[in-house]
């Protein structure tokens, strides 16, 4: 091992022109200096390279295809048991396909570019490369190594660093330094009127010096998946729209904001979000972010005592959510913020009063009939009520309890939704109930939940380590999300948060507070990422299970009553699941894969 002493620019190391740092490197660094792409200053970084096994590459380009379930590191070689230039996969009409693909040198390659073609079946007919899409994968800082079992909610050492791919960039071409990888992302959509069959095609990839070819082929199969606004799955990834304007420098809610807000939203509703989250209250989690959550409706206190709500921010949100596509579930936020603090504007004074209302008091079911007066009502003018829950997250029991009997008190007909560990005595209370992982009812009791027409879904936050959506995370992680929610009988999947940046997420994924990661899924830009990308895969996974097994119930061929039979006895082993091991994940999911394939196809026929 060799210590090296740099003096660099920060923004220079990250767009990959100095050399490059894998997984088990160190760059130890203060926090400010990380977080700051244009600070100067002095590290030390140990790095441990392997460079015989660099010395073993010939010079030129190498390229392969890699797995998905994995991350590649910069700078080592990539772990292939054998490199291969050819991919296959089998997929859905309307389904989207996923590879990695991986160029490496011993040396530097300069100008790398890929040429995409149409593929091709035996009969002519066509799959057009315009459905095709490649993304330069970028790395990020980690406060963790690839796989860390971080058993507690708590960033990681500021002093150490690791860069992991994640980031995902649209690319017209890139340079690889020597001795470094680059992996690149190829999503291909099947056209919802793809003609069944096999198509295959190549992908050209060129140097200044260097060529190569790379095969595709692609089964679509006689089934087909329908748009993601039209899937069951709950996706409810919470939103903090204030963090767009914040990075960009925007005035908040201006018409430049809310341009960039359609095009952040519209990933998430292609993932097929569900839920539009916002804010009746200023600051709800303690503040606790980079930019906090602001409310959407300001309460305001007359000089005469009486109340007056501003909704324009709501609605705007709302509105705007909903012409991208989320549009199934309006989730407010919150009746208990943290510290059982509210704010709200006093209009004799001008100023802002801050007053803490615990659930159990009298001021806070005074308040809150108010208020939930006026909200219906405007709910109700908006066409919005049937759609709306009133959320409460993470409590005490007792606190829980009394909240939702204010709600209830007020009108059965409002809706609650909470996260937060299973309590037997909120079940009857709640409409939506996601749990902590490994805070959990039993499969029967979610079944319960179902007969009574509940939803229930369930999320990781900053713990569980394992299964999680982390920077560090194996990918692989992220799809058997979409498995464990189908075996166990779950509606959905929560998670805080799918943009809750920190300072500069482009190159540091790290939080002061947090792992890296745990507070966002997609970057500045709408640009997706490997984790948002895979959960994406376990979304598609449930609803072709789901799809699967209506058409099954409904066929009298007792082979498919048999095939889907052994497939539901192997999806309850999501349920066991006690190893984490990336291999062992990747291990149960490729043999479902195999089984709703074989489903498929006899389905088909």
């Amino acid at each position: 091992m060799r210590k090296i002493t740099l003096i660099f620019c920060l923004s220079h190391y990250f767009c990959g022109l100095a050399f490059g740092q894998g997984h088990k490197g160190k760059l130890e660094a203060s926090a400010v200096p990380a977080l700051n792409p244009h600070y100067q200053s002095e590290y030390t970084f140990d790095r441990t390279v392997d460079t015989l096994a660099w010395q073993q590459q010939e010079a030129g380009l190498h390229v392969s295809f890699g797995s998905t379930d994995k991350l590649y590191f910069r700078s080592e070689v990539p772990d292939l048991e054998t490199a291969t230039l050819s991919w296959e996969g089998t997929g859905w009409r309307g389904e989207r396909m996923n590879a990695q693909m991986l160029v490496w040198s011993p040396d530097t390659l300069r100008q790398v570019c890929f040429t995409m073609n149409d593929l091709v079946n035996a009969e002519g007919d066509v799959l057009s490369k315009n459905n095709m899409q490649l993304n330069m994968v970028r790395y990020v800082l980690s406060d963790y190594p690839y796989g860390a079992n971080a058993l507690h909610c708590a960033a990681g050492s500021r002093d150490t660093a690791y860069l992991m791919p994640d980031r995902l960039e649209t690319l017209d071409r890139f340079e690889v330094p020597g001795r470094t990888t680059r992996p690149v992302w190829l999503s291909f959509d099947i056209p919802e009127d793809a003609k069944p069959g096999v198509y295959s095609g190549t992908i050209e990839v060129n140097t200044e010096e260097y060529d190569a070819s790379l095969q595709v082929k692609i089964e679509v199969q006689d089934q087909r998946l329908p748009a993601p606004g039209d899937w069951k799955f709950r996706l409810d990834l919470w939103q903090n729209p204030w963090v767009v304007a914040w990075y960009y420098h925007l005035e908040p809610w201006s018409e430049e904001h809310q341009s960039l807000l359609k095009k952040h939203l519209k990933l998430y509703a292609d993932a097929g979000g569900k839920y539009i989250t916002t804010y009746a209250v200023h600051s709800p989690w303690s503040d606790n972010s980079y930019r906090i959550e602001g409310t959407m409706i300001d309460w305001i206190k007359r000089e005469d005592g009486s109340w007056h709500f501003d909704y324009s921010i709501f609605d705007q949100y709302v509105s705007l959510a909903m012409e991208v596509g989320v549009d199934e579930a309006i989730t407010i936020y919150t009746l208990i913020p943290w510290g059982d603090r509210f704010r709200y504007m006093d209009e004799k004074t001008g100023h802002y009063v801050y007053a803490t209302w615990a659930p159990t008091s009298n001021d806070f079911k005074e308040f809150w009939h108010i208020f939930l007066d006026d909200l219906k009502a405007h709910l109700e003018d908006k066409g919005w009520f049937e759609k709306t829950y009133l959320g409460i997250n993470e409590n005490p029991l007792d606190y829980t309890l009394a909240a939702a009997k204010v709600i209830h008190d007020h009108s059965e007909e409002w809706k609650i939704t909470y996260a937060g560990n299973w309590h037997p005595e909120l079940d009857h209370l709640l409409d939506d109930y996601s749990f902590l992982y490994g805070e959990e009812p039993s499969v029967e009791e979610v079944k319960a939940r179902s007969e009574k027409g509940f939803t229930s879904t369930y999320y990781v936050c900053c713990n569980p380590a394992k299964p999680n959506n982390f920077v560090y995370s194996p990918p692989i992680e992220g799809r058997w999300m979409g498995w464990y929610t189908a075996a166990y009988g779950y509606d959905g999947f929560l998670r805080w948060a799918y943009d809750a940046w920190p300072e500069d997420p482009v190159r540091d994924a790290r939080h002061v507070l947090w792992p890296a990661g745990d507070c966002f899924l997609v970057y500045p830009g709408a640009n997706s990422s490997i984790r948002f990308e895979k959960l994406r895969e376990g979304i598609v996974d449930y609803e072709k299970i789901r799809i699967l097994r209506e058409l099954a119930s409904a066929s009298s061929d007792k082979e498919i009553r048999k095939l889907m039979h052994a497939f539901d006895t192997y999806l309850k082993t999501f349920t066991e699941e006690s190893e984490f091991e990336a291999a062992h994940l990747e291990k149960a999911v490729s043999q479902g894969k195999a089984m709703i394939r074989e489903l498929s196809e006899q389905l088909a026929r």
